[in-house]
């Protein structure tokens, strides 16, 4: 497999794998257009396509910061889900790197959601107790209650806060 990292939206892959943030997530989850490719440029923030002989297999969108890398976005082709690829792709992103890593999940409320959770636990990921707003990508949304999972080890609820203080007004264009 083989990761892209996109800077601007004249990669002929780009659009493939707009549609598949968009299919993905919902409204609430994902950033307008027009803000994504401003940010995409920026020296810390990774979009990448994962591709297998030329074809788009997944997105892997994240933020590299000095003491952590944060997952935005994670997402495999739908024909392609229940097949071992999100593993495989999650575990060679978290092997490049020695810096903890850390991902937003829905509460386990759901069926759905507690699948992703476990998807998540298998591959080395914690669930962390404490809840996490996480701000919202379009305005008059109100914040979206979620919760953090890090790898390799948990994080405490004052360590999600710092995190949150931090990177937020960067990540989502929060006041500081």
């Amino acid at each position: 497999m083989k990761h892209t990292r996109l800077t601007d939206a004249l990669h002929r892959l780009f659009y493939e794998a707009w549609a598949l943030y968009e299919q993905a997530f919902p409204l609430e989850e994902r950033r307008p257009l027009p803000w994504q490719l401003e940010i995409m440029p920026h020296a810390s923030y990774h979009f990448e396509v994962i591709l297998q002989e030329e074809e788009l297999i997944g997105i892997l969108l994240w933020w590299g910061f000095d003491e952590v890398r944060y997952v935005e976005h994670f997402a495999t082709a739908p024909a392609l889900r229940g097949k071992g690829y999100g593993k495989v792709i999650l575990q060679a992103f978290t092997d490049r790197d020695t810096r903890p890593v850390l991902l937003e999940v829905e509460p386990p409320e759901s069926k759905v959601n507690r699948r992703r959770i476990r998807f998540y636990e298998r591959n080395g990921f914690c669930l962390n107790h404490h809840f996490y707003q996480q701000p919202p990508y379009h305005q008059g949304q109100p914040p979206l209650t979620l919760r953090l999972m890090s790898y390799p080890t948990p994080i405490t609820a004052g360590e999600a806060a710092a995190f949150a203080r931090r990177h937020h007004p960067l990540i989502y264009r929060t006041a500081q």
